[in-house]
């Protein structure tokens, strides 16, 4: 229970993402991703990352070092429908 109070994937740290950040301050809010894969192709980096925590998992993908796109998903929402 502990833990869960002291989790950096919420909701609230969620919405404090925008489109731009640089991928430390993504991680500086976030913490270092759960997972992550990179690669990169004519002058171009990539990242997809991945923060899961009990029943939330935020995905971005990063296009050097900028936040690109992020989503938010609750997957008990999703077993439901």
């Amino acid at each position: 229970m502990l833990l869960s109070a002291c989790s950096k994937i919420t909701m609230a740290n969620y919405h404090k993402l925008s489109s731009g950040m640089t991928r430390s301050e993504v991680v500086a809010i976030l913490g270092e991703p759960t997972e992550s894969s990179a690669g990169s192709l004519l002058g171009l980096e990539g990242e997809v990352a991945k923060w899961e925590e009990g029943k939330l998992r935020i995905n971005a993908t990063f296009v050097n070092q900028k936040l690109a796109m992020h989503s938010l998903e609750r997957p008990e929402l999703a077993s439901r429908e």
